[in-house]
């Protein structure tokens, strides 16, 4: 197999950068065809903007409460993005919710990770609501990104056991180990053209998927 062309990848975050570190350090090792154009903050000195720095990846703020109202926010967002010439955008911890024209512009090349085993418990405080409801399994989410919160179309998940004795701390490490090996790997496909998106539907190797892949199917090198 011929070399993959290294794609230009934006990321976005609102906070310390855990899941970018993981992506910074497979761009950096070679393992991941990617190169990170700009990781950019919707908050001011957060700790992901330090960890692109020491990466020497540009890293860029864009402070949504400058601006009058969602839309405006996002149409500098856009502008900022569109800058970088970004092949794939990647949301890594950003806490805004997206509009449709924003999720619309970049359909088919914008990703979220999510800490649930979508489509059970979207939004916030997943860890804690997969405890009370009793779950077995818990674990993390790669999706495509529309407009319907958490939504989009599932590329692949990684599973955890929920055990007896865990609160929402000792189950988010765990689940965060997973999502560390989940996120490049799904960016890793697309940059090898292996996913892609066509309406609602996924194809992966060409072939149509009907359910998630999971991340327990795959070696990661």
């Amino acid at each position: 197999m011929s070399t993959p062309r290294k794609i230009r990848l934006v990321v976005l975050i609102s906070g310390r950068g855990s899941n970018l570190q993981a992506i910074l350090d497979q761009a950096a090792s070679g393992e991941l065809p990617v190169e990170v154009a700009a990781v950019i903050s919707n908050r001011l000195g957060v700790h992901g903007l330090e960890r692109a720095r020491q990466a020497g990846v540009p890293a860029l703020e864009l402070d949504h409460k400058h601006f009058a109202d969602r839309p405006e926010f996002e149409a500098a967002l856009i502008e900022l993005i569109d800058q970088q010439q970004a092949d794939l955008v990647v949301l890594a911890g950003f806490m805004r919710v997206l509009t449709a024209g924003f999720t619309e512009h970049y359909r088919g090349r914008l990703f979220n990770i999510h800490p649930s085993l979508l489509p059970k418990f979207r939004g916030l405080h997943t860890h804690e609501r997969a405890i009370e409801a009793g779950e077995t399994e818990h674990g993390a989410s790669i999706h495509f990104v529309t407009a319907e919160l958490d939504g989009g179309p599932i590329i692949v998940q990684a599973r955890v056991p929920v055990l007896v004795g865990d609160d929402a701390d000792t189950l988010a490490a765990r689940v965060l180990e997973q999502e560390h090996r989940l996120y490049p790997l799904a960016i890793r496909w697309f940059a090898e053209q292996r996913l892609r998106l066509e309406g609602d539907q996924l194809y992966f190797d060409g072939q149509a998927l009907t359910a998630p892949l999971r991340l327990e199917s795959f070696t990661v090198a």
